[in-house]
Order: C-alpha cells, then structure tokens, then sequence
C-alpha cells in the first residue's frame, strides 16, 4: 500500500501508521492521536502526550490496554517509560495519567 488508505480483506483493517497524520485529541489538550482501526467495539491508538498533558479523569467503559513505546507516562502515581504495559480493567478510574516530559505509546480501549 502507497497510502494510508485502510484495506478490509476477509475481516482485516489495515492501516500504515507512518503516512497516518497525528490529530488533535478531542479528550484533553497538548494529546494527539492516530485513530489505527476499530472492530468489535474495541479502538487501537498511538497517543503522543507533549510535556505537562494531563487526561481528564474517567472511567473506562471496556477494559484498556495501555503500551509505552517512548518517554515517560504517568498513571496512577507509577511512572511507566518505554517497555512498560498497564491493563486497566472495565469500570476502573483514571484519575492521574499525565506526562511531564512528553511520551508515546499505544492503545486499545473500548469505544
């Protein structure tokens, strides 16, 4: 594939994340996301915090899987940095994820 044109080929999304443009997150500022597929109620996203982003404290509908690829993140008073994974189940509130100097990382949470 030359784009980033999502193909559905017996039950498969695919989607290169690297021509897929970052956007705003309309969930908290200095947050942008890749939206890299949704199926079955489930969404998979890169997130970027820049320095000092702050998510709003809410509960998870659906459980979240959370993978850290860069930089630090803050969730829960743990500081997570590359390699380190979270699993926050159904019903659970975050209520401290935040970043003070900037990370990346993947997830999958439920819509």
């Amino acid at each position: 594939m030359r784009d980033s044109t999502r193909k559905s080929e017996h039950g498969f999304v695919f989607t290169d994340s690297r021509r897929t443009p970052f956007r705003a997150s309309t969930f908290a500022e200095k947050v942008c996301v890749k939206d890299l597929g949704t199926a079955e109620g489930r969404s998979m996203q890169l997130v970027r915090f820049e320095p000092g982003a702050v998510f709003p404290v809410h509960t998870h509908r659906g459980p979240e899987f959370v993978y850290i690829l860069e930089g630090e993140l803050i969730q829960r008073g743990r500081r997570l940095g590359p390699g380190w994974a979270s699993v926050a189940a159904s019903g659970s509130v975050d209520d401290d994820v935040r970043s003070e100097c900037g990370c990346t990382f993947l997830t999958v949470y439920s819509e």
